[in-house]
């Protein structure tokens, strides 16, 4: 075709295998430092939980600065946090509502921790308020918090710690103070369950998610399910963990299992089996999940969102799933 001359295209376009690789790199790089923050990990890339650094008791009589009294304390905690969530739970089932007030902060992606919804003790941010409690302090800034007004710090950011305090040393401001979830007689069963359900599920489903290799990550999964399975063997015979009354490890582990389905199921990957398809767990969590009080301290859409639109390396779109549909923790027992 006379006349006609064919422009030559300048440069190549990279190959699609190219792009693929050189996005894989980069991706897993940057993946790979942004979990090195959010979940510390060990040499075979398990996630390790550091530990909490505020463990003062609040105790009746004796020598403790932290006594027992009402309007002194606040709880800072945000609604999707498991571990926060067992303190609200606690100071539901014993009716401590007027004696302990609640603020809540919320995850913020862009600032990297927790943020007041409104200012408190002059402070906007929970890494404001450690460092109120304790200056220069360099470590992790986490929910839940019992706060000391009267002192302005940090009596205890422990939750196995603070539901304890909870059950036992505020009874005469509690509207339901014969409710005991840590009886003597108990004691070590309740400890038992609590040791191998921290390990394995409320830490475990962590593990699964944080896991940052395959290796990791199996054997994570493997104990999450193992321990489910034996879990939903005593739920069988048993109404609740330790017998016919609810207890302290009723409490950490209802938490987790509120959270399951909804986000640990997908984000982080315990995709073996859902919660509602166990006969006696499903049965056991609306169980709980019915009484008094429980039901209110349960948010579901602060959950996904803290979930799926705050751990970026874990969803970087950051969409949050419109289910799953949570009605049936309102039907009979």
């Amino acid at each position: 075709m006379t006349g006609i001359t064919k422009t030559k295209k300048k440069g190549k376009s990279l190959p699609p295998k190219l792009i693929i690789g050189m996005g894989k790199f980069v991706w897993t790089n940057i993946w790979q430092i942004m979990m090195s923050k959010l979940a510390p990990r060990n040499q075979s890339g398990e996630y390790i939980r550091p530990s909490s650094e505020f463990r003062n008791f609040i105790q009746s009589g004796g020598n403790s600065p932290y006594q027992p009294a009402t309007g002194r304390y606040t709880l800072f905690i945000g609604m999707g946090c498991p571990w926060a969530h067992r303190t609200l739970v606690v100071r539901a089932l014993k009716g401590l509502e007027a004696a302990i007030s609640v603020s809540v902060v919320s995850p913020s992606a862009e600032s990297g921790g927790w943020v007041f919804d409104s200012p408190e003790e002059n402070c906007s941010t929970l890494a404001e308020l450690y460092a109120l409690a304790k200056p220069r302090y360099s470590g992790r800034s986490t929910v839940p918090v019992l706060w000391d007004k009267q002192t302005k710090t940090i009596v205890n950011n422990e939750s196995a710690d603070i539901i304890i305090m909870l059950n036992s040393e505020f009874n005469e401001f509690a509207l339901n103070p014969i409710l005991n979830l840590y009886p003597e007689e108990l004691k070590q069963k309740i400890e038992s369950w609590n040791e191998k359900i921290y390990s394995y599920v409320n830490n475990g489903v962590y593990r699964c998610g944080f896991a940052q290799t395959q290796e990791a990550y199996n054997k994570a999964c493997d104990q999450l399910f193992t321990t489910l399975d034996e879990i939903e063997g005593t739920l069988a015979d048993s109404k609740y963990l330790c017998g016919d009354n609810i207890t302290l490890a009723d409490v950490r582990l209802f938490t987790t299992l509120f959270r399951f389905d909804i986000v640990y199921y997908g984000l982080f990957k315990c995709n073996r089996r859902r919660i509602k398809d166990y006969e006696h767990l499903s049965v056991y969590l609306r169980n709980l999940y019915q009484l008094q009080g429980v039901a209110d301290t349960c948010d579901l859409e602060s959950v996904k969102r803290d979930y799926y639109g705050n751990l970026f390396p874990l969803n970087p779109g950051g969409i949050i799933p419109s289910g799953p549909d949570m009605s049936y923790l309102n039907l009979d027992c």
